[in-house]
Protein backbone atom coordinates (compact mmCIF):
# COMPACT_ATOMS: atom_id res chain seq x y z
CA UNK A 1 0.00 0.00 0.00
CA UNK A 2 1.10 3.13 -1.07
CA UNK A 3 1.00 5.66 2.52
CA UNK A 4 1.22 8.95 0.42
CA UNK A 5 -1.95 8.42 -1.52
CA UNK A 6 -5.11 10.86 -0.48
CA UNK A 7 -3.09 12.16 2.44
CA UNK A 8 -1.98 15.86 2.58
CA UNK A 9 0.17 14.90 5.59
CA UNK A 10 2.23 12.04 4.37
CA UNK A 11 4.78 13.11 1.86
CA UNK A 12 7.65 11.42 -0.42
CA UNK A 13 10.65 11.37 1.75
CA UNK A 14 8.98 12.09 5.23
CA UNK A 15 10.78 9.99 8.15
CA UNK A 16 7.91 8.17 10.23
CA UNK A 17 8.72 6.54 13.67
CA UNK A 18 6.33 3.25 14.50
CA UNK A 19 6.22 2.27 18.23
CA UNK A 20 4.75 -0.28 20.39
CA UNK A 21 5.05 -0.99 23.90
CA UNK A 22 6.78 -4.00 23.71
CA UNK A 23 7.42 -6.89 21.36
CA UNK A 24 7.92 -10.05 23.41
CA UNK A 25 4.97 -11.63 22.52
CA UNK A 26 2.66 -12.31 19.38
CA UNK A 27 -0.81 -11.35 20.92
CA UNK A 28 -3.73 -8.66 19.33
CA UNK A 29 -1.38 -5.77 20.14
CA UNK A 30 1.37 -7.17 18.23
CA UNK A 31 -1.06 -8.15 15.19
CA UNK A 32 -2.04 -4.72 15.29
CA UNK A 33 1.38 -3.30 15.24
CA UNK A 34 2.30 -5.68 12.24
CA UNK A 35 -0.16 -4.14 10.21
CA UNK A 36 0.38 -0.90 11.01
CA UNK A 37 4.29 -1.41 10.27
CA UNK A 38 3.39 -2.86 6.76
CA UNK A 39 1.50 0.39 5.96
CA UNK A 40 4.22 2.35 6.65
CA UNK A 41 6.92 0.05 5.07
CA UNK A 42 10.01 2.81 5.14
CA UNK A 43 8.82 3.60 8.63
CA UNK A 44 11.42 2.98 11.58
CA UNK A 45 10.02 0.36 14.19
CA UNK A 46 10.98 1.26 18.49
CA UNK A 47 9.97 -0.82 21.95
CA UNK A 48 11.76 -0.35 24.94
CA UNK A 49 12.02 -4.27 24.50
CA UNK A 50 11.82 -6.72 21.79
CA UNK A 51 12.83 -10.67 21.61
CA UNK A 52 12.26 -11.91 18.18
CA UNK A 53 12.12 -15.11 18.78
CA UNK A 54 8.58 -14.81 20.83
CA UNK A 55 7.18 -12.34 17.77
CA UNK A 56 7.84 -15.76 15.19
CA UNK A 57 10.28 -13.24 12.97
CA UNK A 58 7.49 -11.06 11.85
CA UNK A 59 9.87 -7.97 12.05
CA UNK A 60 12.74 -10.03 11.30
CA UNK A 61 13.60 -7.89 8.27
CA UNK A 62 13.20 -4.34 9.61
CA UNK A 63 15.23 -2.61 12.67
CA UNK A 64 13.82 -2.81 15.79
CA UNK A 65 15.01 0.19 18.24
CA UNK A 66 15.19 -0.65 21.61
CA UNK A 67 15.93 1.09 24.92
CA UNK A 68 18.22 0.50 28.06
CA UNK A 69 15.92 -2.08 29.18
CA UNK A 70 16.59 -4.69 26.58
CA UNK A 71 19.57 -5.09 28.04
CA UNK A 72 18.36 -7.66 30.89
CA UNK A 73 16.38 -9.58 27.98
CA UNK A 74 13.16 -9.76 29.29
CA UNK A 75 10.60 -12.09 28.12
CA UNK A 76 6.67 -12.60 28.05
CA UNK A 77 6.84 -14.07 31.44
CA UNK A 78 9.32 -12.09 33.49
CA UNK A 79 8.85 -8.51 31.96
CA UNK A 80 5.99 -7.17 34.48
CA UNK A 81 8.78 -7.36 37.53
CA UNK A 82 9.83 -4.45 35.25
CA UNK A 83 7.03 -2.40 35.47
CA UNK A 84 7.61 0.43 37.29
CA UNK A 85 10.34 1.40 34.64
CA UNK A 86 9.02 1.68 31.66
CA UNK A 87 7.59 5.20 31.82
CA UNK A 88 11.10 6.16 31.64
CA UNK A 89 12.19 4.04 29.09
CA UNK A 90 9.81 4.60 26.35
CA UNK A 91 11.08 8.37 27.36
CA UNK A 92 14.67 7.36 26.27
CA UNK A 93 13.73 6.23 22.86
CA UNK A 94 14.87 9.21 20.56
CA UNK A 95 13.17 10.06 18.16
CA UNK A 96 14.69 13.23 17.02
CA UNK A 97 14.43 14.05 13.48
CA UNK A 98 11.40 11.64 12.56
CA UNK A 99 7.93 13.54 11.04
CA UNK A 100 5.52 11.53 12.31
CA UNK A 101 5.20 9.25 14.85
CA UNK A 102 2.77 6.45 15.12
CA UNK A 103 2.50 4.91 18.77
CA UNK A 104 0.44 1.96 19.19
CA UNK A 105 -0.48 1.71 22.98
CA UNK A 106 -2.25 -0.14 25.67
CA UNK A 107 0.33 1.40 28.45
CA UNK A 108 3.30 3.29 28.16
CA UNK A 109 3.71 3.64 24.35
CA UNK A 110 2.40 6.76 23.89
CA UNK A 111 4.08 8.66 26.06
CA UNK A 112 6.96 8.80 23.94
CA UNK A 113 8.83 12.56 23.33
CA UNK A 114 7.83 14.40 20.59
CA UNK A 115 9.46 17.42 19.46
CA UNK A 116 8.47 20.42 17.64
CA UNK A 117 7.35 19.82 14.23
CA UNK A 118 6.94 16.50 14.81
CA UNK A 119 3.01 14.45 14.54
CA UNK A 120 2.15 11.96 16.95
CA UNK A 121 -1.05 10.12 16.57
CA UNK A 122 -1.28 7.56 19.28
CA UNK A 123 -3.47 4.41 18.31
CA UNK A 124 -4.86 3.42 21.59
CA UNK A 125 -6.27 -0.54 22.60
CA UNK A 126 -6.93 0.74 26.22
CA UNK A 127 -5.74 3.04 28.99
CA UNK A 128 -3.38 1.19 30.88
CA UNK A 129 -5.86 -1.25 32.90
CA UNK A 130 -4.08 -1.67 36.27
CA UNK A 131 -3.25 2.09 36.64
CA UNK A 132 -6.99 2.61 35.83
CA UNK A 133 -10.24 0.80 35.61
CA UNK A 134 -8.95 -2.63 36.99
CA UNK A 135 -6.60 -1.54 40.35
CA UNK A 136 -7.72 -4.02 42.34
CA UNK A 137 -6.19 -7.00 39.82
CA UNK A 138 -2.99 -5.64 40.28
CA UNK A 139 -2.73 -5.91 44.04
CA UNK A 140 -4.79 -9.12 44.83
CA UNK A 141 -3.73 -11.82 46.55
CA UNK A 142 -0.56 -9.52 48.05
CA UNK A 143 0.52 -8.90 51.10
CA UNK A 144 -0.38 -5.28 52.85
CA UNK A 145 3.16 -3.98 52.14
CA UNK A 146 3.22 -5.59 48.50
CA UNK A 147 -0.01 -3.86 47.77
CA UNK A 148 0.78 -0.30 49.16
CA UNK A 149 3.70 -0.58 46.82
CA UNK A 150 2.21 -0.94 44.18
CA UNK A 151 -0.74 1.17 44.49
CA UNK A 152 1.68 4.16 45.01
CA UNK A 153 2.88 2.99 41.77
CA UNK A 154 -0.01 3.65 40.16
CA UNK A 155 -0.61 6.59 41.48
CA UNK A 156 2.59 7.79 39.87
CA UNK A 157 1.31 6.57 36.62
CA UNK A 158 -1.83 8.10 36.23
CA UNK A 159 -0.24 11.51 37.00
CA UNK A 160 1.98 10.42 34.08
CA UNK A 161 -0.43 9.11 31.94
CA UNK A 162 -2.21 12.16 31.98
CA UNK A 163 0.63 14.55 31.65
CA UNK A 164 2.21 12.73 28.85
CA UNK A 165 -1.83 12.78 26.93
CA UNK A 166 -1.59 16.43 26.30
CA UNK A 167 1.27 16.20 24.34
CA UNK A 168 -0.34 13.70 21.87
CA UNK A 169 -1.35 14.92 18.91
CA UNK A 170 -4.32 13.10 18.25
CA UNK A 171 -5.73 9.82 19.84
CA UNK A 172 -7.70 6.86 17.78
CA UNK A 173 -9.55 4.45 19.86
CA UNK A 174 -10.01 1.09 19.12
CA UNK A 175 -13.49 0.43 20.32
CA UNK A 176 -16.06 2.91 21.76
CA UNK A 177 -15.37 1.42 25.26
CA UNK A 178 -11.63 2.93 24.75
CA UNK A 179 -13.09 6.08 23.58
CA UNK A 180 -14.85 6.48 26.52
CA UNK A 181 -12.38 5.98 28.55
CA UNK A 182 -9.59 7.62 26.95
CA UNK A 183 -11.91 10.57 27.86
CA UNK A 184 -12.09 9.75 31.32
CA UNK A 185 -8.86 8.95 32.17
CA UNK A 186 -6.72 11.05 29.88
CA UNK A 187 -8.90 13.87 29.37
CA UNK A 188 -8.34 13.94 26.21
CA UNK A 189 -11.09 13.16 23.13
CA UNK A 190 -10.30 10.19 20.12
CA UNK A 191 -11.95 8.55 16.83
CA UNK A 192 -12.52 5.35 16.77
CA UNK A 193 -10.98 2.62 13.74
CA UNK A 194 -11.38 -0.77 15.05
CA UNK A 195 -8.30 -3.12 15.03
CA UNK A 196 -7.80 -4.66 11.32
CA UNK A 197 -8.51 -9.04 11.83
CA UNK A 198 -7.39 -11.20 8.84
CA UNK A 199 -9.95 -12.17 8.00
CA UNK A 200 -8.45 -13.76 4.81
CA UNK A 201 -6.49 -16.64 7.10
CA UNK A 202 -10.36 -18.45 7.69
CA UNK A 203 -12.52 -20.59 5.73
CA UNK A 204 -15.67 -22.10 6.74
CA UNK A 205 -15.19 -26.18 7.62
CA UNK A 206 -17.40 -28.68 9.19
CA UNK A 207 -18.65 -27.72 12.72
CA UNK A 208 -18.52 -30.26 15.62
CA UNK A 209 -19.36 -30.31 19.18
CA UNK A 210 -16.59 -28.49 21.07
CA UNK A 211 -16.80 -24.68 21.71
CA UNK A 212 -13.87 -22.87 21.97
CA UNK A 213 -12.12 -19.84 24.03
CA UNK A 214 -9.34 -18.41 21.92
CA UNK A 215 -7.80 -15.58 24.97
CA UNK A 216 -4.77 -14.51 26.86
CA UNK A 217 -5.56 -16.37 30.52
CA UNK A 218 -5.60 -13.72 32.55
CA UNK A 219 -8.03 -13.10 35.15
CA UNK A 220 -9.54 -9.91 34.15
CA UNK A 221 -10.93 -12.15 30.95
CA UNK A 222 -13.47 -14.40 33.46
CA UNK A 223 -12.50 -17.33 32.34
CA UNK A 224 -12.99 -19.19 35.14
CA UNK A 225 -16.57 -18.12 34.68
CA UNK A 226 -16.85 -20.18 31.27
CA UNK A 227 -15.05 -23.29 32.51
CA UNK A 228 -17.14 -23.50 35.65
CA UNK A 229 -20.37 -23.21 32.91
CA UNK A 230 -19.24 -26.22 30.72
CA UNK A 231 -17.99 -28.24 33.72
CA UNK A 232 -21.28 -27.90 35.54
CA UNK A 233 -23.47 -28.68 31.98
CA UNK A 234 -20.33 -31.45 31.11
CA UNK A 235 -20.28 -29.76 27.87
CA UNK A 236 -16.67 -29.71 25.90
CA UNK A 237 -14.43 -26.93 25.99
CA UNK A 238 -11.39 -26.32 24.55
CA UNK A 239 -9.59 -23.37 25.96
CA UNK A 240 -6.93 -21.72 23.24
CA UNK A 241 -4.16 -19.95 25.13
CA UNK A 242 -1.33 -19.10 27.93
CA UNK A 243 -0.96 -16.67 30.81
CA UNK A 244 -0.43 -16.47 34.86
CA UNK A 245 -4.45 -18.00 35.03
CA UNK A 246 -3.45 -21.44 34.02
CA UNK A 247 -2.90 -23.33 36.73
CA UNK A 248 -6.12 -22.22 38.77
CA UNK A 249 -8.57 -22.81 35.56
CA UNK A 250 -7.15 -26.22 35.30
CA UNK A 251 -8.00 -27.08 38.79
CA UNK A 252 -11.96 -25.81 38.15
CA UNK A 253 -12.41 -27.72 35.20
CA UNK A 254 -14.01 -30.91 34.53
CA UNK A 255 -12.81 -33.44 32.40
CA UNK A 256 -14.62 -32.31 29.23
CA UNK A 257 -12.60 -29.09 29.05
CA UNK A 258 -9.08 -29.21 27.68
CA UNK A 259 -6.37 -26.73 27.58
CA UNK A 260 -4.10 -26.69 24.51
CA UNK A 261 -2.11 -23.54 25.18
CA UNK A 262 -0.79 -21.61 22.52
CA UNK A 263 -1.30 -23.12 18.90
CA UNK A 264 -0.04 -22.14 15.43
CA UNK A 265 -2.14 -19.31 13.39
CA UNK A 266 -2.63 -22.20 11.13
CA UNK A 267 -4.33 -24.50 14.16
CA UNK A 268 -6.42 -21.74 15.46
CA UNK A 269 -7.96 -21.51 12.03
CA UNK A 270 -8.77 -25.09 12.00
CA UNK A 271 -9.77 -24.94 15.79
CA UNK A 272 -12.28 -22.04 14.80
CA UNK A 273 -13.92 -23.38 12.04
CA UNK A 274 -14.64 -26.81 13.69
CA UNK A 275 -16.10 -25.67 16.72
CA UNK A 276 -19.76 -25.41 17.54
CA UNK A 277 -18.91 -21.69 18.79
CA UNK A 278 -16.23 -19.21 20.67
CA UNK A 279 -17.05 -18.14 23.90
CA UNK A 280 -16.33 -14.98 25.48
CA UNK A 281 -16.97 -13.48 28.65
CA UNK A 282 -14.31 -10.50 29.30
CA UNK A 283 -15.28 -6.76 28.86
CA UNK A 284 -12.96 -6.92 26.04
CA UNK A 285 -12.15 -3.25 24.21
CA UNK A 286 -12.44 -4.97 21.05
CA UNK A 287 -11.56 -8.88 20.92
CA UNK A 288 -10.43 -9.99 17.78
CA UNK A 289 -10.79 -13.65 18.67
CA UNK A 290 -14.75 -12.78 17.95
CA UNK A 291 -13.89 -11.24 14.65
CA UNK A 292 -11.47 -14.46 13.71
CA UNK A 293 -14.56 -16.86 14.58
CA UNK A 294 -17.23 -14.99 12.46
CA UNK A 295 -14.66 -15.43 9.56
CA UNK A 296 -14.77 -18.73 10.13
CA UNK A 297 -18.49 -18.61 9.71
CA UNK A 298 -18.87 -19.70 13.26
CA UNK A 299 -21.03 -17.70 15.67
CA UNK A 300 -20.08 -16.19 19.00
CA UNK A 301 -21.95 -16.37 22.63
CA UNK A 302 -20.16 -13.00 24.50
CA UNK A 303 -20.65 -10.48 27.30
CA UNK A 304 -23.02 -8.08 25.99
CA UNK A 305 -20.17 -5.14 26.82
CA UNK A 306 -17.54 -3.30 25.77
CA UNK A 307 -16.17 -4.59 21.76
CA UNK A 308 -18.90 -7.82 21.73
CA UNK A 309 -21.56 -4.50 21.01
CA UNK A 310 -19.80 -3.76 18.20
CA UNK A 311 -18.66 -7.34 16.76
CA UNK A 312 -21.79 -9.38 17.36
CA UNK A 313 -24.47 -9.19 15.55
CA UNK A 314 -27.08 -10.78 17.29
CA UNK A 315 -29.49 -13.27 15.95
CA UNK A 316 -27.12 -12.98 12.34
CA UNK A 317 -23.55 -14.10 14.30
CA UNK A 318 -24.58 -14.59 17.50
CA UNK A 319 -25.79 -13.76 20.87
CA UNK A 320 -25.01 -11.89 24.24
CA UNK A 321 -25.81 -12.41 27.71
CA UNK A 322 -25.98 -9.58 30.16
CA UNK A 323 -23.69 -10.40 33.04
CA UNK A 324 -20.68 -12.37 33.91
CA UNK A 325 -21.74 -15.17 36.30
CA UNK A 326 -22.24 -19.22 36.18
CA UNK A 327 -25.39 -19.01 36.73
CA UNK A 328 -26.04 -16.22 33.70
CA UNK A 329 -23.60 -18.18 31.24
CA UNK A 330 -24.77 -21.84 32.06
CA UNK A 331 -28.60 -21.05 31.63
CA UNK A 332 -27.04 -18.75 27.77
CA UNK A 333 -25.58 -22.16 26.74
CA UNK A 334 -28.79 -24.52 27.87
CA UNK A 335 -30.89 -22.15 25.04
CA UNK A 336 -27.96 -21.28 22.73
CA UNK A 337 -28.22 -23.36 19.27
CA UNK A 338 -24.93 -23.08 17.36
CA UNK A 339 -26.95 -24.54 14.10
CA UNK A 340 -29.62 -21.81 13.83
CA UNK A 341 -26.45 -19.06 12.50
CA UNK A 342 -25.81 -19.04 8.74
CA UNK A 343 -21.84 -19.08 8.17
CA UNK A 344 -22.24 -16.41 5.21
CA UNK A 345 -23.39 -13.86 7.75
CA UNK A 346 -21.35 -14.62 10.20
CA UNK A 347 -18.64 -14.02 7.64
CA UNK A 348 -20.62 -11.13 6.24
CA UNK A 349 -20.24 -9.43 9.90
CA UNK A 350 -16.72 -10.31 9.99
CA UNK A 351 -15.70 -8.47 6.70
CA UNK A 352 -16.39 -4.90 8.28
CA UNK A 353 -13.25 -5.56 10.23
CA UNK A 354 -10.92 -6.32 7.41
CA UNK A 355 -7.05 -5.21 7.19
CA UNK A 356 -7.86 -3.75 3.76
CA UNK A 357 -11.08 -1.21 5.65
CA UNK A 358 -8.67 -0.54 8.13
CA UNK A 359 -5.55 0.23 5.89
CA UNK A 360 -7.74 2.51 4.92
CA UNK A 361 -9.19 4.52 7.61
CA UNK A 362 -5.75 4.76 9.42
CA UNK A 363 -4.26 6.83 6.39
CA UNK A 364 -7.45 9.28 6.41
CA UNK A 365 -6.92 9.34 9.80
CA UNK A 366 -3.29 10.53 9.92
CA UNK A 367 -3.97 12.80 6.70
CA UNK A 368 -6.01 14.97 8.33
CA UNK A 369 -3.08 16.02 11.19
CA UNK A 370 -2.17 18.48 8.87
CA UNK A 371 -4.81 20.57 9.95
CA UNK A 372 -4.48 19.74 13.59
CA UNK A 373 -1.93 22.51 16.32
CA UNK A 374 0.84 21.23 17.47
CA UNK A 375 0.04 19.42 21.08
CA UNK A 376 2.56 21.24 23.86
CA UNK A 377 6.19 19.87 23.57
CA UNK A 378 6.75 19.84 27.47
CA UNK A 379 9.44 17.38 27.92
CA UNK A 380 11.49 17.78 24.32
CA UNK A 381 14.65 19.12 26.50
CA UNK A 382 15.04 16.33 27.85
CA UNK A 383 13.01 16.89 31.13
CA UNK A 384 12.16 13.17 31.44
CA UNK A 385 9.63 12.19 34.07
CA UNK A 386 9.10 8.80 34.50
CA UNK A 387 7.29 8.16 37.35
CA UNK A 388 9.60 9.28 40.29
CA UNK A 389 9.77 12.71 38.76
CA UNK A 390 6.88 14.64 40.14
CA UNK A 391 4.24 15.00 37.80
CA UNK A 392 4.16 18.62 35.41
CA UNK A 393 1.59 21.01 36.29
Amino acid sequence: MNPVSGSSLLQPGMKIALVHDFLIDYRGGERVFKVLADIFPEGDLFSPIYDPRSTHALFAERSVHTSYLNKVRPTAKTFRALLPLYPRAIESLDLRGYDLIVSSSSAWSHGVIAHDGQRHVSYCHNPFRYAWDQRGDATAGRGRFSSEAIRRVMARWRSWDRAVASEVDAYIANGVITRERIGRCFGRSSSVIHPPVETSRFQVGTPGERYVVLSELMPHKRIDVIVESFTRLGLPLTVIGDGPDLQRLRSLAGSDVEFVGRVSDAEVAQRLQSAAALVQCATEEFGIASVEAQAAGRPVLALAQGGALETVEVGKSGALFDTPDVATVTAQLGQFDPGAFDPADCIASSERFSVESFSRKILAAVGTLDSTPNAPRERQQDHRRGLWRPPLA
